[in-house]
């Protein structure tokens, strides 16, 4: 299992909602109909900061959803981003779920 880890810092007050709105209403149904999509979700750490983990059943899967996700952050949500995310990619080693 592979996983993209994307931090975004810098937003503005109701940036979050409104992004989060964006993703789950025009990413996730682009990024889930995937191959090897395992999972996604999307992270409000407060202080204007979000993170994004996406995970995947291979190395290939994750590196193409990685170009659609940039492809498409740059066309829907360029305005809303003052900065570009910090990016986290790997194979996950440990995985436990209850």
């Amino acid at each position: 299992m592979y996983t993209s880890i994307r931090r975004y810092e810098g937003l503005s007050p109701g940036t979050i909602e409104e992004i989060t709105k964006l993703v789950k209403e025009e990413f996730v149904p682009i990024v889930s109909a995937g191959a090897g999509f395992i999972g996604y979700h999307l992270v409000d750490a407060g202080d204007g900061v979000m993170a994004t983990i996406s995970l995947f059943e291979t190395e290939a899967a994750a590196e193409e959803s990685n170009k659609s996700a940039a492809s498409w952050v740059k066309e829907s949500l360029a305005a809303l981003l003052p900065n570009p995310p910090q990016i986290t990619a790997g194979e996950v080693r440990i995985d436990k779920a209850a």
